[in-house]
């Protein structure tokens, strides 16, 4: 798990480099291309077959994945890389409720109750100025919320690897999030192409191999640890992530962000700790 969230984190730093030059949607098109290829090779080597009879659902958690992809790209890119990471971890507190609501999964009202807390952290690090005035230094407000929307369409994803269950390979699942993400990222690329340089192609390698990498590493520890100590140790991705934030990019996380962000942490690990997570992959 902490290798998982340290390769999230090295993730999360090339998507920021590769975002200062490139499109967003272009990002997300490299990084599903390398995953494609990668997922190609294993299902051949271990003489899985790809082709579900369950593929509605496949296609329904791709679309959802690709959305909350683009989405956390989209906050990686244009909020200190720590404090995107913090917004994406409020999804277990999602999943809890999309559960309740989907599946039939009980939802108790210390659950509800650690949903709000969740949500109120990201007031505290968002700080709109209706709420803390004018003079407080606060977060972009569109980009917090593209990035609170994939934290949510996360939650949906995992949800939906739930009516999987286990009778889909992990490999399937992650194949077919990374052709959806690859389909759907297509047109908007071939608006707007941007061709990279040589560092650049090297860069977008890097994003996808840290991807699989980390996607990986978390399935391998979900698979061999109780779920509740396996979460609390992904939650080093924010540590991870506040450390490149700080050393690459000179990202100085104020009071503000380290108090919302101790109260999203807080909320989601007790929600982890009272419910058993979604499967992995992480579409993160």
């Amino acid at each position: 798990m902490a290798a998982g969230a340290f390769f999230f984190a090295v993730m999360s730093v090339f998507v920021k480099l590769a975002g200062a030059t490139l499109p967003t949607m272009e990002v997300v098109l490299a990084r599903s291309v390398v995953v494609l290829a990668i997922c190609w090779v294993m299902l051949r080597r271990e003489g899985i077959s790809a082709w579900s009879r369950r593929r509605p659902l496949l296609l329904l958690r791709g679309g959802l994945g690709f959305v909350a992809l683009t989405s956390f790209y989209y906050g990686v890119i244009h909020l200190p890389l720590a404090d995107a990471t913090v917004i994406q971890y409020t999804n277990p507190v999602f999943t809890a409720v999309l559960a309740a609501l989907l599946i039939g999964e009980g939802l108790r009202r210390r659950e509800v109750a650690l949903t709000l807390l969740s949500l109120g952290g990201v007031v505290v690090m968002v700080r709109p100025a209706f709420l803390f005035g004018e003079g407080v230094s606060a977060l972009p407000v569109l980009p917090a919320g593209v990035a609170l929307t994939g934290a949510v369409f996360s939650a949906a994803a995992y949800v939906t690897v739930r009516f999987l269950g286990r009778d889909e390979h992990p490999l399937v699942i992650v194949y077919w999030f990374a052709l959806i993400s690859t389909v759907a990222s297509l047109p908007f690329v071939v608006t707007r192409f941007v061709m990279p340089t040589g560092w650049e192609w090297g860069i977008l390698l890097a994003v996808g191999v840290s991807t699989h990498l980390g996607q990986l590493f978390l399935t391998m520890g979900l698979r061999e640890e109780r779920a509740g100590r396996a979460m609390a140790v992904a939650y080093l991705q924010i540590v991870f992530a506040a450390f490149w934030g700080l050393v690459i990019f000179a990202e100085m996380p104020d009071r503000w962000t380290v108090t919302g962000a101790a109260i999203i942490v807080a909320a989601t690990w007790l929600v982890a700790r009272s419910r058993r997570p979604p499967p992995a992959p992480a579409p993160t």
